[in-house]
């Protein structure tokens, strides 16, 4: 039976109208074009308190991360787009990360993460398009066993790609952001296929 690639993607940002879940919907689009199957989230569903390990010591994982963990397991790529917040990676998707990253009991360390693909980009109303995130993104990822594919956007000047529905206004910017997402079923089905 053929492979059918299964993509996680999500914007490292849960604020309403947020350019970086219009981009991340339309490279899940992309994908779903190239035959994976996508889950698209909404980090909003996902609240979690901030990463501390005298709070997992006493609580254990928060219901979400466990929950949020479990979708990454179920996953081999992963499409994430996120903002820029004064230069760097936002709270929330290093927050998201580390408590996905957490063991519990006999797991292998790092278990949400092994054998990972994934794309990263960035949008922003800015004329960098959130670019001083994405090596951060992809330094962070990396270091915990997700291959980064070369294959990177930062969508600068995100209020004028996109209309009030999300939906992009411009075909060669749209083609571009489906261009990642095949990238990254190109490779899945490389790996796994």
């Amino acid at each position: 039976m053929a492979y059918t690639p299964k993509i996680l993607a999500f914007a490292g940002s849960a604020r309403r109208g947020s350019f970086n879940h219009a981009l991340v919907s339309a490279a899940a689009a992309g994908a779903r074009n190239e035959g994976a199957t996508v889950t698209l989230l909404d980090m909003n569903d996902f609240q979690l308190p901030l990463f501390s390990e005298d709070l997992e010591a006493s609580s254990g994982l928060p219901e979400n991360a466990r929950k949020l963990k479990k979708l990454f397991i179920e996953h081999d790529g992963l499409l994430i787009s996120s903002p820029e917040y004064n230069g760097g990676v936002t709270p929330m998707l290093k927050n998201a990360i580390d408590w996905v990253s957490r063991k519990e009991g006999n797991e292998p360390p790092l278990v949400a993460y092994q054998g990972k693909v994934a794309v990263v980009m960035a949008a922003s109303p800015g004329a960098l398009g959130g670019i001083r995130a994405l090596p951060q993104v992809a330094a962070i990822l990396n270091g915990i066993g997700v291959t980064i594919l070369p294959n990177k956007l930062a969508l600068a000047k995100a209020h004028e790609v996109f209309a009030e529905d999300g939906s992009i206004k411009d075909e060669k910017q749209r083609k571009s952001i489906h261009a990642l997402s095949q990238a990254l079923v190109a490779m899945l089905r490389k790996i796994h296929g």
